[in-house]
């Protein structure tokens, strides 16, 4: 049962973060040529910008490798978390799990489709911008912080 809710909690990342995707492309569509900027409060921005690269616009090239490598390398990962999920016990590494596969997946999908994953959301301060990302990144990231907990807090088995 936990691995299923794991599967489902991955495909709901995937769609909440195609559909947010897919509006926020048609909500900049009508936007004068490279003005895809709206501020929506004194430090967030809604943005449309296009990561040919891995986190924080790193590698960030356009290079059709790109597409090939990092989608190859996003697939080895959720293979690699699918052996996890199947030999954990846990619930807090399941959903872990569940919510990085799904955001890998929603990337792997705009690269695939688009070339490049859309960002849009873009935390700032004055002047200074933190990298935009997406909710694919966002579920990524709340995924590797249950891991992180699960690690600190989890129950571990004696050697003895």
């Amino acid at each position: 049962m936990r691995r299923l809710l794991s599967l489902a909690l991955a495909a709901l990342v995937v769609v909440a973060d195609q559909l947010s995707k897919s509006w926020v492309i048609a909500h900049f569509q009508d936007a004068p040529a490279g003005i895809a900027q709206q501020p929506l409060l004194p430090v967030f921005n809604l943005v449309l910008t296009w990561n040919r690269g891995v986190s924080f616009g790193l590698f960030n090239q356009d290079s059709a490798w790109n597409v090939v490598l990092f989608s190859l390398l996003a697939a080895a990962i959720v293979v690699a978390l699918l052996v996890w999920l199947w030999r954990s016990a846990s619930p807090l590494v399941a959903a872990g799990i569940g919510f990085v596969i799904g955001g890998a997946i929603g990337n792997v999908i705009d690269r695939l489709r688009l070339g490049a994953v859309t960002d849009f959301l873009d935390f700032h301060w004055a002047a200074w911008h933190f990298p935009a990302f997406n909710l694919a990144d966002s579920c990524i990231t709340v995924g590797v912080a249950l891991l992180v907990l699960d690690g600190l807090l989890g129950k571990r088995e004696s050697l003895n």
